[in-house]
Parts: C-alpha cells; structure tokens; sequence
C-alpha cells in the first residue's frame, strides 16, 4: 500500500504541507499528489469507478476546506483523508448497497479483477463476500473496509472515524465474526489472533 513518500530534503511531512497550505494555496496539491491515487482506488472499491472520481474529488475539497482544523500533531494526512472519503461514501449508503448487492448476484467487481491474478476463484468467492459486506452497519462495514482495503491501522482507523481504539477493535471483531458467519464459517472456531495487532 502506497503512504507519503519517503522523507527526502525539502519533502515536508502532511502536517507541515497543511500548515504551509494556510498561506499557500497550492502546496495543498501535495497531499493530492501523494494520496489520490489511494483514495480514489479505496472509493472505487465501495461504490464503482464513476462514484469514485467524485468522492476522491469531494474528499480533497472538503479536506482544502477545513485544513485549518487540522490536528497538526498528526504527520500523515493518510487517515484524515480516509476518514473523510467514508464520512461521504457513508452519505450514499444505497449506492453501496446497491452495488454490494449487484456483485453478489453477479460475482464480477471490476476494480479486483485488474489486479487478481486468479480470477476464477476471486469471483466465485466475491458473491458471497459481498452479500455480507452489504449486511453489516455502516459503522462496521467503515471500520473492516479501512482496515482490509485501504490498510490502515487500528489507531489510523481511530483517527479516520473519530473514534476511540476499543470501539475500532469492537465493530472491527463485529464484522469479521459476521462475515465469517455470513460465508459459513463457524466464528467460535476461528482464531482471532489477527485482531490482537
């Protein structure tokens, strides 16, 4: 997964370009520069490829306009910018429903069949995956989604939500115990030594 870029002379940290941003316009089209491309494949995932140039487009304009409450003690503008992209996919819940819906009937998700090798068995497993993404709350499907498609920590999901660590950690073991449930699992007997992390 794709983050800031390493630290070389002259390449200030998020916070640094946000703060930098108040005076200067401009320097806000680094954090586009180094996130977009992630953002935009994180929305594509939720909500289709067309959905996705807009959200990414709304996630970078409500970020320009409230970069001055930016917590500056914060280097990575990466969950914030997260955060913002699943505050406004949550706004077309439906949409994602919809479309969690359309690739449970039909098996076939676009954005994973360019990067997956094995198309055959991904598909066969998508029908069902999708069903139980759509199932869960939005609360819950934010929080797993983060995690599992845009690899963000447990604490970046925190700051992404605006939520403290142990309700991540809750709504994270939430979802993942009805998923497994959704795809047959027996969640009793499935190690969650991943959720320790």
């Amino acid at each position: 997964m794709s983050g800031p870029p390493p630290h070389a002379e002259g390449v200030a940290n998020d916070a640094e370009v946000v703060a930098g941003s108040l005076d200067r316009p401009e320097l806000f089209a680094r954090l586009y520069d180094r996130y977009a491309p992630d953002i935009h494949r994180y929305a594509a995932r939720r909500l289709g490829e067309v959905a996705a140039d807009d959200i990414t487009a709304d996630t970078f304009l409500t970020a320009f306009r409230i970069r001055a409450r930016y917590d500056r003690t914060r280097p990575s503008a990466r969950p914030w910018l997260y955060g913002i992209a699943a505050n406004l996919i949550g706004k077309q819940r439906r949409a994602e429903v919809r479309a969690l819906r359309a690739l449970a009937r039909t098996g076939h998700d676009p954005v994973a069949v360019s990067w997956v090798e094995d198309t055959d068995s991904a598909v066969a497993a998508q029908g069902p995956l999708a069903d139980a993404l759509a199932s869960l709350s939005v609360g819950d499907r934010h929080v797993l989604l983060l995690v599992a498609w845009a690899d963000l920590t447990y604490q970046e999901v925190a700051e992404a939500l605006d939520l403290p660590v142990g309700t991540v950690r809750s709504r994270l073991n939430r979802a993942r115990r009805k998923v497994r449930t959704a795809l047959g699992a027996d969640p009793a007997f499935v190690s969650d030594a991943a959720e320790v992390a």
